[in-house]
């Protein structure tokens, strides 16, 4: 399995983050040829399933992955939510953890995946195509303008 982690930190109050990166729909702007569905609907929480899809037409795959732990910031605490994928090309699972930092935030975000198709011996490649496409991903996540559910 490849291991990668990355950090940002950003000026963005630690419940705007939290917001932007378990925004899960929004996760497929910053990745080309992915569209993200969340199933049944309703707030995230422990249980909650959505499928991240790559590809174009019938040449793709689902990536399906469920929130075993969510926990928002609040009152100085740091945010936490751990997501398990549950595919069968794509294995693994990602923590993400937002804290308050000044009157900004840092985000950590390590995720362990396995690709079925390739040998382990690949998998330092892996780690640092993930940790490359993974922190565009955030980069873009923290960088939208803000709306108006930021100021919720």
């Amino acid at each position: 399995m490849a291991l990668f982690r990355i950090g940002r930190t950003t000026a963005l109050p630690a419940a705007t983050c939290w917001r932007r990166v378990t925004d899960w729909q929004a996760h497929a702007a910053s990745v080309p040829l992915t569209s993200v569905s969340v199933r049944g609907g309703g707030p995230t929480g422990v249980g909650t399933v959505f499928v991240a899809r790559s590809g174009v037409g019938r040449l793709g795959f689902d990536d399906p992955m469920e929130v075993v732990r969510w926990e928002p910031p609040v009152g100085g605490r740091p945010g936490r939510c751990r997501l398990v994928k549950r595919g069968r090309l794509i294995t693994g699972w990602a923590e993400i953890e937002v804290r308050a930092v000044g009157t900004g935030s840092a985000v950590v975000w390590v995720e362990e995946l396995r690709i079925a198709v390739l040998p382990g011996l690949l998998d330092g490649l892996v780690g640092r195509v993930g940790r490359l496409a993974f922190g565009r991903a955030l980069d873009g996540l923290l960088a939208r303008e803000t709306r108006a559910e930021d100021e919720a």
